[in-house]
């Protein structure tokens, strides 16, 4: 393996255009990751706390309202957050300060543009997408669920605009209102959901109010750094690259959408599935997101603008350093909880169930899935890491092929192994694509910068098998606690079993000297 000089460019990148890339941020690494990661326990624990009170909610209703959520969620995901920071951030690093303010208000312009076109052919043509979106024989309420599509569809623009400020304060390293305004729209979709009425049109709203609050939270942030943009439809030269940056990643994006769409067929399938399948993906779901969001993408979030400024300066000796150390950091999170997820998914799904008369087809449903998603999250801590290093580098072209065919891989795979293992069928499958997707953005990296291969290997050789005993000390020990299933003894198996893995991994990792325990143990004496 060889690396790229320390000046030679990457041959792969556009012209810069005579515009000076900023000064190199001065902010902590380290700080960044932890004010992210603190803005993501805090999202993840309030959003728990969210799909509680929604699970008090019944099938017909629940399952209903995830369907209509999850067309603006498509949507979003095409538009906004991932595809705004990874193609948006590389091109404003390169510019002066004067240079980004215009391009931000041109950017966000075009963006609410098509925002609003896209959200009115959404109401517009309800009934059409909610039945791309179930089965033929569904057991979800089709009328209920095309008026609540109707309903949340706004949801599209608040969530855009957020995106537009998230990405704006994360691109100058501003990462704490950023990280804290989904905090916001936990809170005021709960206080929404305990004040109203029960029933759909309020259940919608109340998903509003917290889109409402996610953005306004972070407008203080942005007229304090001078970073609020004033939308206008006009042009900018930066902006051609950005949206050259988006469209490749907006298909791969749309790729995952497809796959995203068969899922959520497949769960609507009332020939495979009982009522109320939809209510406990989405309980795994918000487990796996929590985990995956808190372990994974918030270090990968805070790294990314690094990477992105190293990237500019060409300065690619660093770059591959970065890329080591995010890939250990990210991995030594994941794997422990990979493995305590599987030993104990059916503890975790429990939380969610205020009640002691909890909903079992619910209840299996998310265990099952979410003991498959753990397989998955070291695989996805590699594929999020190695994607960013190459959006980065603007080599958007390879990142989003990759992503491309990955996706379709993995609806194939949910064809073959869903039917035949259920539930566990779909983590199975994202661990395989997951795993599959690393190999080629790895040997795509190496080929370029040479990529830090003995490092890595040695690293995933001491936390898997550490991992592996942390998962089998926590299974041996919930089969002696209660049956999981109610929230108490949900919480009594996590406390008990996923405190004495967690333990036994630390000290494994202890033991071992790893760097990345020492600054666990440097942050707990302080």
């Amino acid at each position: 393996m060889t690396a790229s000089p320390p000046s030679a460019p990457d041959p792969g990148l556009p012209p810069q255009g005579p515009a000076s890339p900023a000064p190199a941020p001065k902010k902590s690494l380290r700080a960044n990751t932890l004010i992210v990661m603190a803005g993501t326990l805090a999202s993840r624990l309030s959003g728990i706390v969210r799909q509680q009170i929604i699970n008090l909610f019944g099938n017909t209703l629940l399952d209903a309202f995830l369907v209509a959520v999850r067309i603006p969620n498509l949507l979003r995901e095409l538009l906004a957050e991932g595809a705004l920071v990874n193609s948006f951030i590389p091109v404003y690093k390169t510019l002066n300060a004067e240079e980004r303010k215009s391009l931000a208000s041109a950017f966000s312009g075009v963006l609410i543009a098509v925002n609003l076109l896209l959200m009115a052919l959404g109401i517009l043509a309800a009934p059409w997408v909610v039945d791309l979106l179930l089965a033929g024989q569904s057991n979800v309420d089709r009328e209920l669920a095309v008026y609540m599509t109707r309903l949340v569809m706004p949801f599209l623009m608040l969530i855009s605009l957020s995106s537009i400020a998230m990405g704006l304060l994360n691109a100058d390293e501003h990462f704490r209102e950023s990280s804290f305004a989904p905090v916001a729209f936990n809170i005021a979709s709960i206080v929404a959901l305990v004040l109203l009425p029960d029933t759909a049109t309020w259940l919608a709203f109340g998903w509003l109010v917290g889109g409402v609050a996610q953005l306004v939270v972070q407008l203080p942030a942005l007229r304090k750094f001078g970073l609020l943009p004033t939308p206008a439809l006009m042009s900018h030269p930066a902006l051609g690259r950005v949206l050259r940056q988006m469209a490749p990643f907006t298909l791969t994006a749309g790729a995952r959408q497809v796959l995203n769409i068969y899922v959520t067929r497949l769960l609507s399938n009332g020939q495979l599935f009982p009522q109320g399948t939809q209510a406990g993906y989405s309980n795994a779901e918000a487990l796996f997101t929590m985990v995956n969001g808190l372990f994974v993408v918030s270090p990968a979030l805070a790294l990314f603008p690094r990477f992105s400024q190293h990237a500019a300066e060409g300065n690619w000796p660093e770059f591959k350093s970065l890329t080591a150390q995010a890939i250990r950091t990210t991995t030594f999170l994941a794997a422990p909880m990979s493995a305590l997820l599987v030993a104990l998914a059916p503890f975790a799904v429990s939380v969610f169930n205020l009640r002691p008369d909890y909903n079992l087809p619910r209840f299996e449903a998310g265990a099952g899935i979410l003991t498959g998603w753990a397989l998955a999250l070291v695989p996805w801590a590699l594929v999020t890491i190695l994607l960013r290093t190459f959006y980065a580098r603007e080599r958007t072209r390879e990142a989003v092929t990759v992503s491309a065919i990955g996706f379709v891989l993995e609806v194939g795979l949910y064809r073959l192994l869903v039917p035949q293992f259920g539930f566990l069928g779909f983590g199975v499958s994202t661990a395989l694509s997951g795993v599959l997707m690393t190999l080629a953005l790895g040997l795509m990296y190496r080929r370029r910068l040479g990529f830090p291969t003995r490092e890595v290997t040695r690293h995933l050789g001491r936390v898997v098998p550490l991992a592996v005993a942390a998962g089998l000390l926590a299974w041996v020990i919930s089969l002696v606690l209660p049956r999981p299933g109610y929230i108490v003894p949900g919480a009594l198996g996590l406390a008990v079993a996923g405190g004495a893995g967690l333990a036994l991994y630390l000290l494994g990792a202890a033991l071992l000297r790893m760097p990345e325990m020492a600054g666990v143990t440097r942050r707990l004496r302080r």
